[in-house]
C-alpha cells in the first residue's frame, strides 16, 4: 500500500466524530481509571491474543500483587508465572519482567515518554509503544492493531493485505498526520473501541450505530464484509501427545502425590510445568512400558495404568491431540534427588490453584479437573 494524500484527508474527517462518540459511549475498564504508564503497559500486554473480559480479573490481581514496576522487576519467576497462569503465551510475562528490570535500571523505574525509547525495551513493538506513548503520555503517535486496521480499511475501502508490514506501516504514517494533540490517547482508544464494539471482525458490523457510517467508503458501497483483506489461514500442525497422570501413594500418607515435568527452555510453553509426556500416541502396551520406565527413573514402584479421556488444546499454529493414562505407583518414603526437571507434589495442589505455587498451563485444564476428581 502506497501513501495517498487523499486517504489522509479522509482520515482527518473521522477524528472529531470518533472522539465525540468515544467520550460518550466507551466502556469502563479497570486500566482506564488511572492510565499510568505501568497500568497501560500491563493491560496492553495482557490484551494481546486475549479477550477483554478474560483479562479484567488477571489485571486486577496482577496489580494487587505487583502494584509497581519495581515489584514486577523483583518478583520471583514462580510467583510471576502463577499470576499469569491461564493467560497463555508465557513469553509475554517473561519479557515483561525483563522490560521492568530495564526500566528500573535505565530510567529509575519511570517509563520514558518517548516512543523510540519505548520500542527499545524488551517485548515492546510498534503497537505497544504507540499505546503507552499516546494513552499514558498523550503523545501524538499511532497504535495500530487488528481492530484499528479493520476500521481504517473499511473507512478507506482499502483492499491491501493487512498482514503485510508495509501495509501496517503506511497506516501508521497516515495516522501520524491526523493524530490530535491533545487527545491522541482518546483517539487511539476510540479506534480500538470502535473495532471491538461496532466495526466487528466476525459477522456483520453494526453500521446503524457507527459514528463513521456516513464517512465509511465500504459502507457507502455496501462492501463492509469485503474488508479487511487477509491471506487464507495456514492449517494448524497436529501433534499427538500421551500424558502420564501419576497417582502415587507414599507410605501411609493419606494424600497422594503426582509427578510433574518441566518443559525445555525454548519452544511451546517454554520452561513451564506439565504432566510427563511422550510426543506420540501410545498403545496400552506402549504406555504401560513407558510408565514403568518413568517409575523406575523416579524411584517409584509401578502398579499399572488406566486410560483417561482424550483431550485437545489449540495454540495459534499447533493443535495438541492428547491421550492420557493414570499411572498407579507407590513408595515407602518420598523419593529424594529426583532427576533434573521433575517434581513430586501433593495431588491437591494440581486442582487448588490458590494453594499451588506451580503454574500449570491451561492446555492441561481438562486433565487438572479429571485428575483431582480421581483422588
Amino acid at each position: 500500500m502506497r501513501y495517498n494524500p487523499d486517504h489522509c484527508k479522509r482520515l482527518k474527517q473521522i477524528v472529531e466524530p470518533l472522539l465525540l462518540w468515544y467520550r460518550k459511549d466507551h466502556r469502563q475498564l479497570p486500566w482506564r481509571d488511572n492510565p499510568s504508564p505501568y497500568r497501560v503497559w500491563v493491560s496492553e500486554i495482557m490484551l494481546q491474543q486475549t479477550r477483554v473480559e478474560a483479562v479484567k480479573p488477571y489485571f486486577e490481581r496482577f496489580l494487587r500483587e505487583l502494584p509497581t514496576i519495581e515489584d514486577l522487576a523483583e518478583c520471583p519467576e514462580e510467583k510471576l508465572l502463577k499470576l499469569w497462569e491461564g493467560l497463555g503465551y508465557y513469553s509475554r510475562v517473561r519479557n515483561m519482567q525483563k522490560c521492568a528490570q530495564q526500566v528500573v535500571s535505565l530510567y529509575q523505574g519511570q517509563f520514558p515518554a518517548d516512543e523510540s525509547l519505548l520500542k527499545k525495551l524488551p517485548g515492546i513493538g510498534d503497537y505497544t509503544a504507540g499505546a503507552v506513548a499516546s494513552i499514558a503520555f498523550d503523545l501524538p503517535v499511532p497504535a495500530v492493531d487488528g481492530n484499528v486496521l479493520r476500521v481504517l480499511t473499511r473507512v478507506l475501502s482499502c483492499d491491501e493485505d493487512i498482514t503485510l508490514p508495509k501495509t501496517k506501516e503506511t497506516f501508521r504514517q497516515l495516522l501520524l498526520e491526523v493524530e490530535p494533540s491533545p487527545g491522541a490517547g482518546d483517539f487511539n482508544q476510540s479506534l480500538m473501541e470502535l473495532g471491538a464494539m461496532v466495526c466487528l471482525p466476525n459477522g456483520a458490523p453494526q453500521c446503524l450505530v457507527c459514528p463513521l457510517s456516513s464517512l465509511c467508503q465500504a459502507h457507502l458501497e455496501g462492501k463492509e464484509l469485503f474488508f479487511p483483506v487477509k491471506p487464507p489461514k495456514k492449517e494448524r500442525k497436529i501433534q499427538e501427545r500421551t500424558l502420564f497422570l501419576f497417582d502415587c501413594q507414599i507410605g501411609t500418607q493419606q494424600e497422594k502425590y503426582t509427578l510433574l515435568h518441566q518443559r525445555e527452555a525454548k519452544g511451546v510453553l517454554a520452561g513451564m510445568w506439565e504432566f510427563p509426556a511422550e510426543e506420540s500416541a501410545l498403545s496400552k502396551a506402549q504406555a504401560d512400558c513407558a510408565a514403568h520406565k518413568l517409575c523406575s527413573l523416579m524411584g517409584l514402584d509401578f502398579e499399572g495404568v488406566s486410560p483417561e479421556k482424550p483431550s485437545r488444546h489449540i495454540f495459534t499454529h499447533i493443535e495438541w491431540k492428547m491421550s492420557a493414562w493414570q499411572v498407579r505407583a507407590f513408595a515407602k518414603t518420598l523419593p529424594q534427588n529426583l532427576p533434573d526437571g521433575f517434581l513430586l507434589i501433593p495431588a491437591s495442589q494440581i486442582g487448588d490453584t490458590e494453594q499451588s505455587n506451580i503454574a500449570l498451563p491451561s492446555a492441561f485444564k481438562a486433565y487438572r479437573k479429571r485428575f483431582v476428581s480421581s483422588f
